[in-house]
């Protein structure tokens, strides 16, 4: 005969590994929401850059030359050319947020990478890296534009992980011809 004592041990066994298949199967659906959800926030992240106009700004800041920071603010500056301010305000404001969601893990960096759009940053931080410096010197503080720099850095990383001998065209968007 089955002693009542070895069954009531064996349903408490028992309920505790269901509890512990029920807290995994929990915390293993969580994770798959928090990517889904990610994955969804990025995607629509990315169809706020698939803009014309986004596109047009971020060509045209490509194009600007200068030859230091204050030629740069002499030309670009928000007192003497507040059009151009507001445009390169924008494209900067936006991919310093893309990159601040992907530095707190709110965004998926494989779906940025994937979408050429946010791999714009690495031109973008290139060609602006000293004119963003001097402007967290003089504006921002240490923590300005940490999110346009991160999303660069990370991009770039990601490309020379899959393309090792990539290196960022000096001429950025200009035609160069090869021989």
């Amino acid at each position: 005969m089955v002693d009542l004592v070895l069954l009531q041990s064996v349903s408490y066994v028992a309920a505790a590994i269901g509890v512990c298949i029920a807290a995994i199967y929990y915390a293993f659906m969580v994770r798959i929401n928090q990517r889904t959800m990610r994955i969804t926030l990025t995607n629509n992240l990315i169809q706020r850059l698939l803009t014309d106009e986004f596109v047009t700004k971020f060509t045209e800041l490509m194009y600007m030359d200068w030859e230091d920071y204050d030629d740069f603010e002499r030309k670009y500056g928000s007192d003497n050319n507040p059009e151009n301010y507001n445009k390169r305000t924008t494209i900067w404001g936006t991919l310093d947020s893309l990159g601040i969601l992907l530095l707190k893990g709110l965004a998926d960096k494989d779906v940025l990478y994937n979408s050429q759009m946010a791999f714009s940053s690495v031109f973008l931080w290139s060609k602006f890296q000293s004119v963003l410096e001097e402007n967290r010197r003089r504006y921002t503080g240490k923590d300005g534009w940490i999110g346009l720099e991160h999303l660069a850095k990370e991009m770039l990383r990601t490309k020379r992980i899959r393309d090792p001998a990539y290196k960022v065209p000096e001429a950025y968007l200009r035609y160069t011809q090869t021989g």
